[in-house]
């Protein structure tokens, strides 16, 4: 993997670096551009941090008066995970990797144009989510003074409502044996004729 930082992403998705087609490939039935992926993906990470806030208060509350300082630096380092987050997403890659920012969408993205198996595609994008999400959140639960894990694992697992919608869509539209891979801003996915 060769990470390649870009920064502000210019919204302009000819830009992105992106290879030829394959034959008979199918664009995903997804989000076209940028600003309506933002709207998605923010509106379900609303959705999803309420139903994770809830029992997250209803399992820690008996020790929230002594944990302000945690859930603090647990909103804090939910902004520090940001580009960790796509790291995880950019180590999946085996080839050229390139990371963009776009805040005033709420979006960081890595794009890379190599073909991707739906089982690597779906790993790739889940990764960040269990490690910074899942884990943090399960262990909060588990043990409820750790109130500030439980939080982190909300805010991150929230923050990761845009792989949820990949993964939907690599789950509900693949068929078996589909690869998969990114051109400009939407994937595409076709069935290999012997590679």
């Amino acid at each position: 993997m060769r990470l390649h930082y870009k920064g502000k992403y210019n919204l302009d998705p000819d830009t992105l670096p992106h290879g030829a087609h394959k034959e008979g490939a199918v664009k995903f039935k997804e989000a076209e551009d940028s600003k309506k992926m933002s709207l998605i993906a923010n509106g379900i990470a609303m959705i999803l941090m309420v139903l994770l806030l809830i029992p997250a208060y209803l399992r820690c509350r008996m020790y929230l008066t002594e944990s302000g300082y945690q859930i603090f630096i647990s909103a804090l380092l939910s902004l520090v995970i940001l580009f960790p987050h796509e790291l995880l997403h950019a180590i999946c890659f085996k080839e050229d990797v390139y990371l963009y920012t776009n805040w005033a969408q709420g979006m960081l993205f890595v794009v890379g144009p190599e073909v991707m198996t739906k089982a690597r595609f779906v790993f790739m994008s889940l990764l960040p989510n269990l490690v910074f999400g899942l884990i943090p959140y399960v262990i909060g639960m588990i043990v409820p003074q750790m109130v500030g894990l439980l939080f982190l694992g909300a805010l991150a697992l929230s923050m990761g409502a845009g792989d949820y919608y990949n993964v939907y869509n690599a789950l509900t539209q693949m068929p078996k044996g589909a690869k998969t891979y990114l051109y400009k801003f939407n994937s595409y996915w076709y069935l290999p004729k012997d590679e």
